[in-house]
């Protein structure tokens, strides 16, 4: 595919040109290398070291670059290309934004001009030649700039990158079942660039849903996928504005939150988190908002002791299995109603909304199919527990 001279201007130029400008080459990278320690701050130090090699590097390679482009066009830039990728991702290294090096460029750009503008009228050379000339070295300039901001935005993404998996690994650390102390917490928090809280908890949520909820949580988080879900360590739960910040994160979308404690005990948290999240899933429909994992420490306890569990219901509610099933449910609220109640048929009467009497005519036939399982304390809580993992609720 041809490139135009109006994309690439120095192809308009005749071969020629090139040798006028050649023999000037050292005294422009001297003059550019002196305005630019003189006009721009950041570079105004001495071109010793990596730093002062880099920067002679890219004014002397722009220069022999720019005259071999006017020889031989169709040579192309893709091997010089690098040279300016490089000094933008030194720029990002240096912590610095572009600013310094894009106003560099313009500093070379202007007594690159003046310099061979002047050589250009001695030679001479024709004035249309001269201001095509003119507009190739800016439009040149221009294409070593876009590569700067091309090697600027590579290394973002690869510090990105970096910072994203050293954060995975510190989220790792935390959640560790084998506590992992402060001092040793500390560096690895500095290497993924996340300040170390002095207490933390742990939100669970679907995995799919993670990306969402991290973005509308305030950006001390740390977020990452976990054992098959998604977690964000967040730092100071209870700090002023953070518990509606975080109930406003799940809105739509479901999380469990585990309880607030030392950052070297996060895995607790994380374990909590997780259960209560399971334990709303089992519920039977997916939370669509904030579940706090402290207040559903029984549904967690039933739901991931699911086995045992069956085990005490198929125990504790067989006897009620050669009722109709009306028969039955009645009879399952009305036991739950006596553990809630303490025995008191009155409470169970309100409870229930019947009479006293059908209150004590139903505990007669429990009693009759249970045994004595009602005045036991362990077969009273077994059969709670039975009730409530079966779904049995009072009204």
């Amino acid at each position: 595919m041809t490139t135009s001279a109006r994309a690439e201007p120095w192809r308009s130029l005749p071969a020629d040109v090139a040798d006028v400008i050649a023999p000037e080459l050292p005294g422009i990278t001297e003059d550019i290398l002196d305005s630019i320690a003189a006009e721009v701050p950041e570079y105004a130090r001495p071109l010793e070291g990596s730093f002062g090699r880099g920067v002679r590097t890219g004014v002397t390679e722009a220069l022999a670059q720019f005259v071999e482009l006017i020889r031989d066009p169709d040579r192309g830039r893709e091997r010089g290309r690098e040279v300016y990728r490089a000094l933008g991702r030194g720029e990002l290294r240096q912590g610095r934004t572009l600013d310094a090096l894009q106003a560099a460029y313009r500093v070379g750009a202007r007594v690159a001009w003046r310099r061979i503008a002047r050589a250009a009228r001695e030679a001479p050379v024709d004035p249309e030649v001269l201001s095509a000339l003119a507009e190739a070295i800016f439009a040149y300039i221009d294409e070593l700039s876009a590569d700067s901001v091309e090697g600027y935005a590579q290394a973002q993404s690869e510090l990105e990158g970096e910072r994203q998996r050293r954060r995975r690994e510190l989220l790792a650390m935390l959640l560790s079942e084998v506590p992992v102390a402060r001092a040793d917490l500390e560096p690895a928090a500095a290497l993924a660039a996340w300040s170390l809280p002095r207490s933390a908890a742990a939100l669970a949520c679907n995995e799919g849903d993670l990306g969402r909820i991290a973005r509308r949580l305030p950006a001390d988080v740390l977020a990452a996928p976990h054992q098959g879900a998604g977690c964000v360590v967040i730092p100071d739960p209870g700090g002023p504005g953070r518990g509606t910040a975080i109930a406003a994160a799940a809105d739509g979308l479901g999380a469990a939150l585990g309880p607030s404690g030392q950052v070297a005990k996060l895995a607790a948290s994380w374990s909590l988190a997780r259960a209560a999240l399971r334990a709303a899933d089992a519920a039977g429909a997916a939370p669509t908002e904030l579940v706090m994992a402290e207040d559903r420490l029984a549904e967690v306890l039933v739901s991931e002791n699911r086995v045992l569990i069956e085990r005490i219901a198929a125990r504790r509610l067989r006897p009620l299995g050669t009722l109709s099933p009306a028969a039955r449910t009645r009879l399952e609220k009305t036991a739950l109603a006596y553990v809630q109640q303490h025995g008191n048929a009155a409470a169970m009467a309100r409870a229930l909304h019947v009479h006293p009497q059908t209150v004590r005519y139903r505990l007669s036939r429990l009693r009759k199919l249970l045994g004595g399982s009602l005045d036991d304390p362990d077969g009273r809580f077994e059969l709670e527990v039975a009730l409530r993992a079966s779904g049995v609720t009072v009204p």
